[in-house]
């Protein structure tokens, strides 16, 4: 790992080392729907990245994988209660976020696991992640959506359609991968930008929600696939 994601890691491996307690922590503890993973979450992301935006003097990419999304617990149950989805086959987990859907496919046997985001955060906290699960997860930050293959025998991506620039570059990534032979899954709380038309719901599941800046403590949320 080099450049800005080795800066992050170094970052947060500072921050979860640190003594002390309080909504601007990071804390190592079990993923509600999926208890199986354990990831180092904010206990206020909103606080958190106030906190280190203030640290470091400069605008900082939102922290998204400090919260554990509801579409990807939902997509995490689904491989580990199909655990033949993933096992020995090659995944990549699109806009991992904290990587808890890699993680969950390489409990669930996966033979190879690539987690994917653009934010050198989210890839330290993916390798930081793997490392307490102790799992074997690859995470790349470079953007893979105009990419025409997508060299994984299963593309599983959570939470990916919260706005229509994201929604319009990840579809036809998710349906080309489809097209190209690979079983692709999508986890989805009910976003404005879920191209429903296009999905078929396979299940669905209540997941409590971590969420910064949601009312409800439970959201029923769908693993979908492309038609």
């Amino acid at each position: 790992m080099r450049g800005a994601a080795a800066d992050a890691l170094t970052e947060l491996e500072r921050e979860i080392d640190a003594p002390g307690v309080g909504l601007d922590r990071l804390r190592l503890v079990p993923t509600p729907f999926v208890p199986e993973v354990r990831l180092h979450l904010a206990e206020d992301a909103i606080v958190w990245w106030a906190r280190m935006e203030a640290a470091v003097g400069h605008a900082l990419p939102a922290p998204y994988w400090a919260s554990a999304w509801a579409g990807g617990q939902a997509l995490a149950r689904h491989l580990l209660d199909h655990p033949e989805l993933a096992a020995g086959r090659r995944v990549l987990d699109l806009a991992a976020g904290s990587g808890l859907v890699a993680i969950a496919a390489a409990l669930a046997g996966a033979a190879q696991v690539t987690a994917n985001d653009i934010d050198p955060y989210a890839i330290a906290a993916v390798t930081l992640n793997a490392r307490a699960n102790r799992v074997a997860v690859d995470a790349v930050g470079d953007d893979l959506l105009d990419s025409t293959e997508a060299d994984a025998d299963l593309v599983v991506a959570g939470d990916v359609f919260y706005d229509r620039a994201m929604a319009d570059r990840m579809l036809p990534f998710l349906q080309r991968a489809a097209a190209g032979g690979a079983d692709v899954l999508v986890g989805d709380p009910g976003r404005g930008h879920l191209p429903a038309d296009r999905l078929t719901v396979l299940a669905n599941y209540p997941v409590p929600t971590t969420e910064p800046s949601v009312d409800s403590s439970l959201r029923r949320v769908q693993v979908l696939r492309p038609t």
